[in-house]
């Protein structure tokens, strides 16, 4: 059996809107886009909302706009994609690591404030498999010091932190979701920055187009920009996901349901009592009490955790993946920690032991397969090619 770590849910709804687009005389900046733009900020509660080609390219803008610059310093997450710390290095700032809460696998709040310093200008907190982090604690500091909030909330779109969406004003002054095909809806490639601040949402808009001014004349460039677009074939798509949201958020639950069931005699999820689990060292997602809407991007589990050695975590975690890769299961590591990726040890020194908690989520976590698509039998599937390679660690 071969089953894909990730799939997109296209239907006839977004080949419509796509062939409206490929038959009409507009390709880029057009009535789609504008379209795509409003249903996410009406979506969210955002009075502003700008698409991009990518996250990436929204948390550059963000960055940007916010005035961040040479010498600056944003306290974000090392676990991560690494577009989230990439985004300040592009500005000359510094991304400043604080570690993560064992249980979410987000920025630990409690660890925030003794990393600031004069040159702190933002926190950049990332909502970790779409769990949004403790986003109110992170506010109240960020509001204490003077500070702005940037949210990555790239994988977290419909999410809910205490009644209110992730990447809503309640909690940032700023946010991204990102529509990779991977994400709870897709563009294919695309991005999307929501903010209540017209400034910030103007120069975001002239900075994605080259710089050019709210008027778009052509070649009249008031700025420094980029070619951030996104074209009217992603905005389409965008248009049409967005009308099923609720839907897709909805079987993404469903799958995650299966896998809890399935997988519940094996494991307890972190931070849960009850009886002795089979196999003590595997953990299952964890949802805060606070999160009061899951909006599933990945399933990721934890194996290998009551290990007593970083070595031995993982070579279970190893072990774990290729039992995977030969039965034709799909699977990835989720996160490798950026300050331990190769470019960041060279520019800054960072090794091994500076931040622990992230370093032992970064070597026992694995992303199992997980879309719309999934049936009953792959889930059981892939439950029992686990187990078997848990028995065998």
């Amino acid at each position: 059996m071969q089953v894909h770590l990730s799939r997109p849910d296209i239907t006839d709804a977004e080949i419509a809107l796509v062939n409206e687009v490929v038959h009409s005389p507009v390709l880029a900046l057009g009535p789609k886009m504008a379209e795509f733009e409003q249903a996410v900020a009406d979506y969210v509660g955002r009075r502003y909302a700008i698409a991009v080609n990518s996250g990436t390219s929204g948390l550059h803008l963000l960055v940007r706009a916010f005035g961040i610059g040479e010498g600056d310093e944003v306290i974000t997450t090392p676990f991560s994609f690494i577009a989230s710390s990439n985004c300040m290095l592009y500005e000359r700032a510094k991304p400043v690591f604080v570690d993560i809460e064992p249980d979410t696998g987000n920025i630990d709040p409690s660890l925030i404030e003794a990393a600031i310093t004069p040159r702190t200008k933002a926190i950049l907190p990332v909502d970790a498999f779409g769990q949004p982090a403790r986003l109110d604690a992170i506010r109240e500091i960020a509001r204490r010091h003077g500070l702005v909030v940037i949210e990555d909330a790239c994988e977290a779109i419909g999410s809910e932190y205490k009644g209110k969406k992730a990447g809503s004003g309640a909690f940032s002054d700023g946010a991204v979701f990102a529509f990779y095909p991977n994400k709870q809806i897709t563009t294919g490639e695309g991005g999307m920055i929501v903010t209540d601040d017209e400034e910030v949402a103007k120069l975001c808009r002239s900075m994605r187009n080259q710089g050019r001014g709210e008027a778009g004349v052509w070649l009249s460039h008031e700025r420094l920009g980029y070619n951030y677009r996104m074209d009217e074939l992603s905005a389409a798509l965008g248009v049409a996901q967005m009308g099923r949201i609720e839907e897709l958020i909805a079987k993404r639950q469903r799958v995650a349901q299966m896998y809890a069931r399935r997988l519940g005699g094996l494991a307890r999820s972190a931070g849960a009592a009850g009886s002795a689990p089979r196999h003590p060292g595997l953990r299952l997602p964890y949802v805060a009490p606070e999160v009061t809407r899951m909006s599933w991007f990945v399933y990721v589990i934890r194996v290998g955790v009551d290990e007593p050695t970083p070595e031995r975590q993982e070579a279970v975690r190893d072990h774990v993946m290729q039992r995977f890769q030969e039965a034709g299961i799909g699977c990835r590591p989720y996160f490798t920690p950026i300050h331990l990726q190769p470019f960041y040890r060279r520019l800054f020194g960072y090794k091994e032991g500076d931040f622990p908690v992230t370093e032992a989520a970064g070597r026992t976590s694995i992303a199992i397969p997980f879309h719309n698509h999934l049936t009953e039998a792959e889930v059981d599937y892939v439950a029992t090619v686990l187990e078997q390679a848990l028995a065998e660690a």
